[in-house]
């Protein structure tokens, strides 16, 4: 009776305390997007208040922003867009920035039921409570953050409830193609086909509904590489020594533009085939899946995609430090090396852009430095995740014996 006073006593104080630091630190990162603070370097809210408020414009005509190259997402991405609407007594900006605050409290909210719970970890819910803010007021002015609340649901539902992980990854991958990955450690069929059900229902929805519904596909396939990307560290250093190309706004983004980028575009895009290969091969060869073999897959698979991407948006990095979360809230995890050095790429991030962006674009040393550091703790993070994933699941031999807990672990995902 005294130890289970004790636990609800420790479970209590530690829910208050991450309570109070995400109240104050949502609070320091509101007041960053309204604007009452000032925060150095690129106002990051323009994408709120004109690109965004603009694209609600045309989706409630009914039709998607065809003729607008920026528009790059799955169509599912006008739900976000279209969600200030909920609250019409707010101006666009603000009904956007609260309901991001919204989904920030939700993804809090699951990791604390998560890891207060006998046998979890409170380090998932700190990790979240110190990385989002750690990305400034970046992480509030992108919807980006709700597709991550979407992910964190359907993996921390996934042990347990294959078709919630399923449709929550359907949909997901039509709000933002990336949580499609959240499957690769899926050992239930009913997760793909829930998943295919849903993706397949709602695209096929969103296309006869609204017209341009896959016109994202042509701009994606059209981009370049972008400033902040591992591959555009290639051209920072080539600019010291003479190249000739340029730094344009291409397709919604900062982007290199010149001789040789498409060479490294496609070496990025090969990258990202060898990392689905090797995905594929852990999968093929994993015996051994514990509880947390979903989330910690989930997070190698993002984290190699985005490495390997001709992309690196600072927004990204929340994708990763939600499913970083989702991994710490397991005790037996081994993913808490890879999400330190995560939260290290964020401060750095957040250094690169909004405050540090315009050495970013000229390739000046302290701009080059910034991404060497940011680029190479995610390469880093990325290899010694994909070394752990590939250690805890794959047997070192092929007669090795699987342990007892991966049959309770099979039995428990089964239920």
């Amino acid at each position: 009776m005294r130890r289970t006073g004790a636990r609800v006593k420790r479970t209590g104080g530690q829910a208050a305390a991450l309570l109070g630091a995400w109240c104050v630190s949502r609070l320091v990162l509101l007041l960053l997007v309204l604007r009452m603070l000032p925060f150095p370097g690129v106002d990051v809210t323009t994408d709120v208040s004109v690109i965004y408020q603009g694209w609600y414009g045309v989706l409630r005509q009914g039709t998607f922003p065809v003729g607008d190259v920026a528009w790059q997402y799955p169509p599912a991405a006008a739900l976000p867009i279209l969600s200030p609407a909920a609250l019409p007594f707010l101006a666009y900006p603000h009904a956007f920035f609260a309901l991001v605050c919204l989904a920030d409290l939700t993804v809090l909210s699951l990791l604390l039921y998560t890891g207060l719970r006998p046998g979890r970890s409170p380090r998932g819910a700190w990790t979240w409570v110190a990385g989002v803010p750690l990305l400034g007021p970046t992480v509030y002015a992108r919807y980006d953050l709700m597709v991550t609340a979407v992910a964190v649901a359907a993996l921390l539902a996934g042990t347990r409830r294959p078709r919630v992980l399923g449709a929550l990854a359907g949909l997901g991958a039509l709000l933002k193609v990336w949580p499609a990955l959240l499957l690769a450690g899926a050992t239930r069929p009913r997760a793909w086909t829930w998943a295919a059900v849903t993706a397949g229902g709602l695209g096929a929805l969103f296309a006869a509904a609204m017209p341009g519904a896959f016109g994202f596909l042509a701009f994606q396939r059209d981009r370049g590489t972008e400033v902040e990307s591992l591959g555009g560290l290639v051209f920072h250093v080539a600019r010291r020594f003479g190249w000739p190309g340029e730094v344009l706004l291409n397709y919604g983004s900062i982007e290199f533009l010149g001789p040789y980028v498409g060479l490294v575009s496609s070496a990025a895009m090969a990258l990202t085939g060898a990392a689905f290969g090797w995905l594929v091969l852990w999968r093929l060869r994993a015996a051994r899946f514990a509880p947390h073999t979903l989330a910690d897959a989930a997070f190698t698979a993002v984290l190699l995609f985005t490495v390997t991407s001709r992309v690196i948006s600072p927004q990204y990095l929340v994708w990763l430090i939600g499913l970083a979360a989702v991994c710490l809230c397991f005790r037996a995890s081994r993913m808490g090396a890879p999400a330190s050095l995560l939260l290290a790429a964020a401060l750095l991030t957040v250094m690169e852009f909004p405050i540090g962006f315009a050495h970013v674009v000229v390739s000046d040393p302290y701009g080059v430095t910034l991404l060497l550091l940011r680029d190479g703790l995610l390469v880093a993070a990325t290899l010694i995740a994909a070394r752990e994933l590939w250690r805890r699941a794959v047997p070192a031999a092929a007669g090795t014996p699987l342990p007892r807990q991966t049959t309770r672990a099979k039995e428990t995902s089964a239920s």
